[in-house]
């Protein structure tokens, strides 16, 4: 997940009226289509992954509008975060009004002056604050304990080594996916020291099918590093890992069933400004391609549609 949204605050946004509906043929086959799937019981109907998803409010939004299956989780870095929250069951409203606890300064202890501590003193600054905003919302949950599978990536710093977390304690494991290194202190978690799993994994396609999900939407908010020219350390460390991200993604976007991809990489992570703009992107998004996402999981499952209605008794 670009850091350009990693540590940004969350805006409440209305949703504007919804258009009439659509009568067409296609349009009514797809709905009735739509319809059947989701009636399908949890074990019948694909399992459905929501990847990716701190600034990605707007596009659960989208889809918990459509009343779209979510089944599992997986998420990367920032999106651990968003991505914890929501399979341990904090309601959308409640994570779209986390906006004024969920800045860059409530995640760490990011200031101009640690700033400058950070080049004279070559002291790497703390994500102890992230955690204890995590613990604020899901508490000492651990993975076994939330109410979807749930799985998060961090690297270990010494190996290179991807680390999949999907069980412990929650809170420490989804801070050490968020730690963005060369800025923030690695976290020591079982003998390891473990950094932004973004380095490694920067759209989790393969733990959410390890975790159950027949079907894969992958939400993805890239940085565009052609935006910028990096002018000090925050910059130049946020367009190095926005460009290694973006030469995973383009192999990992092949292994999901279906994309969003809302248009936010000229926003910079510490813009708090754009907060407002960013999330609007994202759920304006959703919403323009949520019926093409529909009918990808609705050709996927119809199968499983045709095995029920050929089945005993038909």
């Amino acid at each position: 997940m670009s850091l350009a949204l990693s540590f940004a605050a969350l805006l409440i946004l209305c949703a504007p009226a919804r258009a009439l509906p659509d009568t067409s043929s296609d349009a009514l086959l797809r709905d009735h289509l739509w319809r059947e799937v989701t009636s399908l019981p949890k074990g019948q109907r694909p399992a459905a992954g929501a990847l990716r998803g701190l600034a990605h409010v707007g596009v659960l939004q989208a889809l918990e509008d459509e009343e779209f299956p979510v089944d599992v989780v997986a998420g990367t870095s920032a999106g651990a975060v968003l991505g914890a929250f929501y399979a341990a069951g904090v309601p959308l409203p409640r994570l779209w009004g986390i906006r004024d606890t969920l800045r860059l300064q409530g995640g760490s202890d990011y200031s101009r002056f640690n700033l400058w501590r950070l080049v004279l003193s070559e002291k790497l600054m703390s994500t102890g604050n992230m955690e204890a905003l995590i613990r604020e919302h899901v508490g000492d949950t651990t993975f076994d304990r939330l109410s979807k599978p749930f799985g998060c990536v961090a690297m270990d710093l010494k190996t290179g080594e991807k680390i999949v977390f999907r069980s412990g304690p929650v809170a420490p494991a989804v801070r050490a996916s968020m730690t963005m290194p060369g800025l923030f202190e690695p976290v020591l978690y079982r003998h390891r020291y473990l950094v932004d799993g973004g380095v490694v994994d920067y759209i989790p396609v393969d733990v959410a099918r390890y975790l159950g999900a027949d079907w894969v939407l992958a939400s993805v908010t890239e940085g565009d590093f052609t935006h910028f020219a990096p002018t000090n350390v925050l910059s130049t460390l946020e367009q190095v890992i926005d460009i290694r991200g973006a030469l995973l993604s383009r192999e990992q976007r092949k292994h999901a069933d279906a994309l969003v991809e809302p248009a936010v990489g000229d926003i910079q992570f510490y813009d708090i400004a754009r907060i407002g703009d960013a999330m609007d992107r994202g759920l304006t998004t959703a919403r323009r391609h949520i019926h093409e996402i529909e009918e990808k999981y609705i050709l996927f499952s119809l199968p499983r549609l045709k095995n029920r209605a050929g089945g005993p008794g038909r």
